[in-house]
């Protein structure tokens, strides 16, 4: 029986769905689904990668959210009058619709939040356009007075509903996942559509994915709620049946009213939303008069240009003269020169205001443009850096231009950013925190009500590593695969853990990012508050993907300890240092960094890296460099090999001279990313374009 899930909530709705995205999806494909929608809690964090995994699996994606109505209005916080609060399922049924969607849920979250994000009559009458409204669930506006006697209340709350969103686009929702009180309430449902002529659908209140799963998303709730399964007054779902079902399950539940199964169909067939990837929506840089956004890029760099590089001649016989314009070009070309005149523009205004400004992050050190701009301080010619690496007219991507700023002062930069192009077009950026595999431990035992020490003792085996996981933990560490064959209560433990590792746990405020855009940033994407602080509710690839121009505003320790040295140095022994220009030849610096006596260097303070330099003994710049390249996993095989070729040159063999010039400054190691675009350029033919898309 064809049948479409309307209402469907995904790890998103955090600690509190158990399904995530991709399995949700994976098996309504395999029972054969062609439409299915998301409605998460009070929020969009996931409409992007569920509109994408299902269009990958030919399965219609159709955008909503279960939002939160207020008691009165959203603006009233009134404990004793306003900690209620009913369900409503919103669906988008065009663009239009979509982007009022996401006017609605922001505004919950911005305007309404008072213990989760509400929303009220009167946003929904202002957005009502091109959207479906669903009655809810139990906890709905219709069910929740239905429940407690108010049927008179249910149908004047019914009209108010069909007045907002339509007769057409409001449907009276029946669930039944084996509840005493559904029965009832659906009897009154059905009752009250037929009075008012409204027509009626069913849902299932998708929590997980197989009817297995209920013990896993019980655990979770008992996560969220501080509870554990033994305590008798958590709260708790009552019922197994909030998976995935098949159409002929929906069918036989609803066989005395079929036209609630096939107005599902109905339902989905009226919901199109399109979502367009990788258009840009830039905002405009404003131009001084009589000049064009190209003509201003062009002076500046020229400007910087002759200041950067007095030697060099401003036409062709100048390879690097001819480096800028090419670089200018492919920026023109790709339709990026707002954004460095965006980013030229708010470093400047750090700099102009003594705010420390570090010389260069990532591949943007690879552009001369850059440099002439002083967006970077790091000359790319003199250290072989590479322009496609940073932005490649073969391979369209946003540029990233990421920049550190003193600890202290960064948030003065967003704030002349805010004040520049509008605080409701400047946003910082979400990220989650997920339930990794140490956390995730502690987490469960809590809910099974272990001891604190036995789910402690069983989180200290699982070893500290990037990206560790308990599968591979139960491989590294034969320990913890002891403990999980030999104790029945471990096994559970570690069992129903896999099961939730790596859900969302909690939304926060990404540590640097910040979006820019050309209209409000809500006609773009939902926003969420976190701890005063207004962020987008998509993450920062998210952000890419759709167009928006996503800046890195990182504040950085370092800076701040060395303004603080220099202004102290100053002001004790009257010697002002420029930073910007210091002397990368002083023998003592190398001899000291030689010792191990870095504590408090940036990147040089570890004691691994203490013990490294301390066999190195860097005698350049470039030794540094190419040690901190070197000091992670990967490359770090090629130490032993890199430190013996730097102490006996001689030894040093290549595979072929055509090397020699591209790893003679890593002592015949590969070290670099550049390197590798290098010999794929020089041994294999290939442009820099193609030579970037092969690293």
């Amino acid at each position: 029986m064809e049948f479409v899930h309307l209402h469907t909530h995904t790890a998103y709705s955090l600690l509190d769905g158990q399904g995530t995205i991709t399995k949700i999806l994976d098996r309504a494909a395999e029972l054969g689904q062609t439409a299915m929608a998301i409605t998460d809690h009070g929020n969009m964090y996931g409409v992007i990668e569920f509109y994408e995994y299902a269009k990958k699996l030919g399965i219609k994606p159709i955008l909503g959210c279960e939002v939160y109505l207020a008691a009165r209005t959203r603006f009233d916080k009134v404990y004793e009058l306003d900690k209620e609060r009913c369900h409503l399922i919103l669906l988008a049924k065009n663009n239009s619709g979509y982007h009022n969607l996401m006017k609605i849920v922001s505004a919950g979250f911005i305007e309404g939040f008072y213990y989760k994000p509400r929303v009220d009559l009167d946003l929904l009458r202002e957005y009502s356009d091109g959207i479906i409204a669903l009655s809810g669930c139990m906890f709905g506006p219709l069910s929740r007075r239905i429940l407690a006697g108010d049927y008179d209340g249910a149908v004047r709350y019914a009209e108010k509903l069909t007045e907002i969103f339509g007769r057409d686009n409001f449907y009276v929702e029946l669930q039944d996942h084996g509840l005493y009180e559904q029965t009832r309430l659906n009897s009154g449902l059905i009752r009250l559509a037929r009075q008012l002529e409204l027509k009626l659908v069913c849902t299932n209140d998708i929590h997980y994915v197989n009817k297995s799963d209920a013990e896993y998303q019980d655990i979770l709730m008992c996560v969220q709620t501080g509870k554990s399964v033994d305590d008798p007054d958590r709260m708790k779902m009552e019922s197994s049946e909030l998976y995935v079902k098949s159409g002929d399950e929906m069918a036989e539940l609803f066989g005395h009213i079929p036209e609630t199964v096939r107005n599902t169909v109905k339902i989905a067939d009226m919901c199109n939303v399109e979502i367009e990837f990788g258009k840009l929506h830039l905002p405009r840089f404003d131009i001084p008069d009589g000049k064009t956004a190209e003509s201003y890029l062009l002076e500046l760099c020229l400007d910087g240009f002759r200041f950067r590089y007095p030697n060099e001649t401003e036409n062709a016989d100048s390879p690097v003269f001819k480096r800028l314009m090419y670089e200018l070009d492919t920026i023109k070309s790709m339709g990026y020169v707002d954004y460095f005149l965006i980013v030229r523009d708010f470093i400047k205004y750090a700099r102009d205001n003594k705010i420390m400004v570090g010389p260069g992050r990532g591949s943007a050190a690879g552009s001369v443009a850059a440099y002439c701009l002083t967006i970077t301080n790091v000359d790319p010619i003199k250290y072989d850096l590479i322009f496609e690496r940073f932005l490649n007219p073969e391979r369209v991507s946003m540029p990233d231009i990421d920049v550190d700023f003193c600890y202290e002062r960064r948030q003065e930069v967003i704030d002349y950013v805010n004040r520049k192009y509008g605080s409701d077009r400047v946003c910082q950026i979400i990220t989650f925190g997920t339930m990794a595999a140490r956390q995730v431990v502690k987490d469960v035992g809590r809910a099974l009500n272990m001891s604190y020490a036995a789910a402690d003792a069983v989180s200290k085996q699982i070893p500290f590593a990037l990206h560790m996981t308990l599968d591979k933990a139960l491989v590294i560490n034969p320990r913890l695969k002891q403990m999980y064959d030999g104790d029945p209560a471990v096994k559970r433990l570690i069992d129903i853990s896999k099961e939730l590792e790596g859900l969302p746990r909690h939304a926060s405020t990404h540590a640097a990012g910040v979006v820019i855009t050309k209209d409000p940033v809500s006609s773009y994407v939902p926003l969420q508050k976190n701890d005063d602080v207004i962020t987008t509710q998509f993450t920062m690839t998210t952000i890419e993907r759709l167009g928006l121009l996503k800046m890195d505003f990182l504040g950085l320790r370092t800076l701040t300890v060395i303004r603080d040295a220099v202004d102290m140095i100053e002001e004790n022994h009257g010697i002002k240092i420029d930073i910007d220009h210091v002397d990368f030849s002083d023998r003592g610096v190398y001899e000291m960094i030689s010792k191990g006596k870095s504590d408090g260097v940036f990147q040089l303070e570890s004691a691994g890296m203490k013990r490294f330099m301390t066999e190195l003994k860097p005698s350049t710049l470039e030794d540094i460099i190419a040690g901190i390249s070197l000091y992670r996993p990967g490359p770090m095989e090629s130490i032993p090999m890199y430190i013996a070729n730097k102490n006996n040159p001689k030894s040093i063999k290549y595979k072929h001279p055509m090397l020699e010039p591209i790893l003679n400054v890593t002592y015949g190691c590969i070290v670099y990313q550049e390197q590798v675009m290098q010999i794929v350029r020089e041994l294999g033919g290939y442009s820099l374009g193609r030579a970037d898309l092969v690293r």
